[in-house]
This record gives C-alpha cells, structure tokens and sequence, in this order.
C-alpha cells in the first residue's frame, strides 16, 4: 500500500522550512515569547505556524479556544472525467466513498410501498482500514443494537407478538446483508494477480467477491440470491475471484454476518490504483452501482418470496 517506505520515519509530510537552528540567537529571543494560547494550552505544544495557519483558515482569534485537532492530509483536487471517450473517473477517496454513495442514493430512491415487509437499511461505518475495532466501526454492536430497536419499536406499535430474542433471531434469519467494499478491477499491468476470466472491468457492473479461504462471506447461495436480483433489475452481476495463492484484504462482510447471523455476500464497485492518493473507475460505475443497490432494495423481498 505504501511501497517500501517507513510509515513512521520515511512518510512524513514536509510543510514548511525552519532554520532557526541556524540562528542561536535569534532562536533565544523567539523562545522567551510566550506560547500561543497561554501556558498549559494544547496549542502551546504545536508548532506555531501551524497553529496560526489553522486558525486563520478557520477565523479563529483566540488559540486558547482550540481544544484540540485531528489533522489528515488527503488531495484537494476536485473529481475529474478522463480517458479517450472520458470513459474514467480520477477522484480521491473513492474507497469506500464509491460504494457508500451508491448504496446512499439507492435507499434514497428505493420504492415505497405500505405493503412492504421489509426494513430497508443502509449502513455506513468508518476505520474500515485499520480493522473496524471502534465504536464507529463494524466490528462493534452499533448495526445489531440499531436493528433491535427498530424491530422493538415496529413490534411495541402494531401490538403483535411480543419483543424478544426470538423475534429478533426470525429477523436475522430472513435478513440480507449485502457487504459492500471497492474491489480490484482488471488492470493491464498487473495480469497476473488477478484470476484470469474472473476478473471484473470497469463500466460493466458490480462484482459478487468470492475468496476461498473465508475472508468475504460471499457463498454459492448468496450469489444465486444476487444474480436474481440482477435480472430482475437490468444490472450485470461480474465476478472477482481471489486467487487460491494469495488473499483479499477482507471485508466487513464476515465479521457482521458473523455476529447477526444473516446470509450475506461481498459485492464492489470496481476500481483501479487502490488506496492511491488518486484512484480511478468507470465514468458509468457509480450509476450502475446505484442501479444495483436500488434494485436489491426494491426487489430482495419477492426473491426472497421465490427462494422459499
């Protein structure tokens, strides 16, 4: 992901010069000024041009008011379409932004009937790349606990059967989770990583991931379920299987579908220069995933109806 480089010593951002080593005693004269934001302050521990630019940034007069911060750096450049027919998209951030927009949008246009008997549910978690180990992350309860109170609220109103983990363990079991994560795409300098004819392109559809060894949870059955809800929707279901030599970077997929209990499949917008400080993808890819989304959200509960 980051080459050879050391993340601690050899990947740390330059943003300025300071040659007031060079200068012993204009450098003694500068330290008997007192720290921005007064003794004891946050910002007096951080460099002070740093600390000025921030606040100059954000209109900010008083550095005492800033409690404390949490700087990333990431590209400012806006999205732009490229290729000979503009047929890519180069953005930053598109992982997992990609998915998340799509499926977004999907739960924002699915269809709404008072027949339903589903609950349509997007979720969108974060640290998804340092192991999902936090309270906003997948790993935590904050998904299960969110659909429990849904089902209790739904159960207390319409005055049937009483809440309990029976309940909840039926709603779980008739449940689909469809794991979402930007997947590799065919990339013609790096054939051979990828399984030859399983591989997904760009502006075709979105890939059903499958890897032997359990680090997507997508299964013989949840592919049938998904390629259904492609028909039924006009989408193009591709493949990307994980080579039996090598792993995925794994998923949210398994450790939630783990925990509820729910059949699931992995399923990724395709994209190419992963974790690049600038990555790529079809210019149709965002709307086919949106068209994908939409349709599993419009169409799971006859599928599911046709399954049993």
């Amino acid at each position: 992901m980051t080459g050879h480089g050391n993340r601690e010593t050899e990947m740390v951002p330059i943003i300025g010069l300071d040659n007031s080593d060079l200068f012993p005693v204009l450098n003694a004269t500068a330290s008997n000024e007192q720290p921005l934001g007064g003794y004891g302050s946050f910002t007096s521990t951080q460099p002070p041009k740093l600390v000025k630019l921030i606040a100059s940034e954000l209109g900010i007069k008083d550095y005492s008011t800033i409690l404390n911060w949490e700087l990333e750096l990431y590209d400012s450049q806006p999205a732009q379409t490229g290729g000979l027919d503009k047929e890519f998209i180069f953005a930053g951030r598109i992982d997992d932004k990609l998915c998340s927009w799509a499926a977004f949008m999907a739960l924002l246009h699915a269809k709404q009937d008072e027949d339903d008997g589903i609950i349509k549910l997007v979720a969108l978690f974060d640290d998804e790349e340092i192991g999902s180990l936090l309270r906003q992350g997948a790993r935590g309860n904050f998904l299960p606990i969110t659909i429990e109170r849904a089902v209790e609220s739904l159960a207390t109103a319409k005055g049937g059967e009483s809440f309990g983990p029976g309940l909840l363990g039926r709603t779980y079991a008739r449940s689909f989770l469809v794991s979402s994560d930007v997947t590799h795409a065919a990339h013609p300098n790096f054939g051979q990583t990828n399984l030859a004819g399983h591989t997904p392109r760009l502006n075709v559809g979105v890939a059903l991931c499958v890897d032997a060894s359990a680090h997507m949870t997508t299964d013989s059955v949840s592919m049938a379920i998904l390629d259904r809800i492609a028909t039924l929707s006009g989408t193009i279901n591709q493949r990307h299987m994980i080579r039996n030599d090598s792993r995925s970077g794994g998923t949210v997929g398994p450790m939630l579908s783990a925990a509820m209990g729910v059949k699931a499949a992995d399923v990724g917008i395709p994209q190419l220069s992963m974790h690049s400080i600038r990555a790529t993808t079809g210019s149709l890819d965002p709307g086919l995933g949106l068209q994908f989304y939409k349709g599993f959200l419009d169409n799971w509960e006859t599928v599911d109806g046709e399954w049993h």
